[in-house]
Formats: structure tokens, sequence, C-alpha cells
């Protein structure tokens, strides 16, 4: 499958899917953490996808592209750790703490292996 777009990533998509799954589930935290761990949570899953777009426009200059990875893989981390708070206060249960914690990990790898071989994902210009 030829890539077009950042949305024709499988990294992209499941970031996608899991900030969209951390919106719903979000929706039953406190209402006191409304301004804090509810919207810190929702900020950073979907700056995962956000950053993607944006690193995927990037795609001329390898290190613009790396450094746009590198903040994907920053809010991903951030997620991860919202998600132990929202287990640890009770907002959410062990299984979707370990669920939505394992599809943390699975975005980091598939990040960390566009951060080592960037190339394949680079715009190759003639200028």
């Amino acid at each position: 499958m030829e890539i077009k777009s950042a949305k024709d990533l499988i990294v992209y998509r499941k970031a996608y899917e899991m900030a969209m799954r951390i919106f719903s589930i979000s929706k039953r935290f406190s209402p006191e953490e409304r301004f804090a761990l509810t919207s810190q949570i929702r900020r950073s899953s979907r700056s995962v996808c956000m950053n993607l777009r944006e690193a995927w426009a990037k795609r001329r200059y390898e290190a613009h592209f790396i450094s746009k990875l590198t903040d994907c893989d920053g809010e991903n981390g951030e997620t991860d750790t919202s998600l132990d708070f929202a287990r640890d206060s009770a907002y959410i249960t062990a299984q979707e703490h370990c669920e939505l914690t394992a599809e943390c990990q699975d975005i980091g790898k598939m990040l960390g292996s566009m951060i080592r071989n960037p190339r394949k994902f680079l715009l190759h210009t003639d200028l």
C-alpha cells in the first residue's frame, strides 16, 4: 500500500483510535478533574496524531521529521503517565489501564522505529 498521507500510517490509525477511546473514557472522570487530568490526557493523546501530521509535512527535512516524531513519542509518554494517574484515582479500571498502556507501548515502538529509520518516510527530491 502506498502511503499518501500520515493518516495511512498504522501508527497514526492506532494513535487516533486510542485518543478517541481516551476521550470517551475520560467523560467519566470527576468534574473536578475537568481542567487537570481530563484535559491533559485528552490533549496529550490527541497530540500524538497532530504531531504525526506535522512530522509528515516536514518529511523533506530529516532533522525536522525526527524532531516532530520525538514530540509524538513525548506526548505518548505523557498519555501513559496520565493513564497511571487515572487508574490510581479509580477513574479507569485496571483492565482499561492495561489495554491502553499496551497501546501506548505499541505506538511508542512504532514511533521509535520511525525515529531510528526515517529515510524510508522522507521525501526524496532532486534539487
